[in-house]
């Protein structure tokens, strides 16, 4: 390997260093988020009988982006995650149905418009 070969491997690797170090307190407080997110279900599930669909579909997203900066940060990956790559779409849940809220009925006006 030339000289301006090894020289260009020692930058991309302190640069790869520098982008792990910044996902590691990304990590902590994402781990922090996901743990809110996790009392938040159970207060949600324990109130309505259900899960809320709305941090099924985030919980899962936020699970999925901790493993591709656990992947980046083990050299299993090179793609660095969010917001160099898409934010993960969340897939299909796979325990309770969620709960989902109805929206109110529209009320019906019989009264003539006033002019």
């Amino acid at each position: 390997m030339s000289e301006p070969e090894k020289q260009l491997e020692r930058e991309s690797m302190g640069l790869r260093i520098v982008w792990m170090l910044v996902f590691v307190v990304v990590w902590q407080l994402a781990e922090i988020l996901l743990g809110a997110v996790v009392l938040l279900q159970l207060g949600y599930r324990i109130f309505y009988g259900a899960p809320s669909a709305a941090l099924l579909g985030f919980g899962d997203s936020l699970s999925q982006y901790l493993a591709q900066i656990g992947r980046f940060g083990t050299f299993n990956s090179d793609e660095k995650p969010w917001p160099f790559a898409d934010w993960p779409v969340p897939a299909a849940p796979q325990g309770e149905a969620p709960h989902v809220i109805e929206p109110a009925p529209h009320p019906v006006r019989d009264e003539e418009p006033k002019l």
